[in-house]
């Protein structure tokens, strides 16, 4: 997302959607709504389009289910980094309870992210102390609404990097989200 300042909406239909995504009731409604949009427009655009993207850099993160061991798919915001990393935030919209997509990285940090009609395997990696409060700053640069959200519950957002796996990483203990 490329802003003028740091934070600062683009446009007036952008700080309308930031101000309406910090609200309790978004919180309530979006996390039932968003992401099965988001899966159905991209299953029939051929996995080429999110609705999402059109606001945030957006991705598709496969995680093992940590009870199941099936596949889980989460359309997220992403914020891409340089060196080919990508942080991702368990905001959950502001809700009290952690998305179940935190506690699947957290149980098996290898995942897969699709990204631009390109899947990555990655490995997260839950950030900490100054790492995560630098992550915590370039995100709300990207989306200011993560404020409200920390605002609201109790819990920390978890933040997690996702790197890729170097090619010809993927051994014998490398077997990553089922397919």
């Amino acid at each position: 997302m490329t802003v003028d300042q740091p934070g600062r909406p683009r446009s007036r239909q952008e700080a309308l959607i930031q101000r309406v995504s910090s609200t309790r009731t978004f919180a309530r409604i979006a996390p039932r709504l968003l992401p099965r949009i988001d899966r159905t427009v991209h299953r029939l655009s051929g996995g080429r389009v999110m609705i999402s993207q059109y606001l945030l850099p957006s991705i598709f993160l496969t995680t093992t289910g940590r009870r199941s061991g099936a596949p889980r798919v989460t359309p997220l915001a992403c914020l891409p980094e340089p060196d080919g990393g990508l942080l991702v935030i368990g905001s959950n919209f502001g809700q009290a309870a952690h998305p179940a997509w935190t506690g699947n990285l957290l149980a098996a940090p290898e995942a897969l992210v699709e990204r631009r009609g390109r899947t990555t395997a990655v490995t997260a990696r839950l950030l900490e102390g100054p790492e995560r409060a630098a992550a915590w700053a370039a995100l709300l640069r990207m989306w200011p609404p993560y404020a409200a959200y920390q605002a609201r519950v109790e819990r920390e957002l978890r933040i997690f990097r996702l790197e890729p796996v170097p090619v010809g990483a993927a051994g014998p203990g490398r077997t990553g989200p089922k397919e």
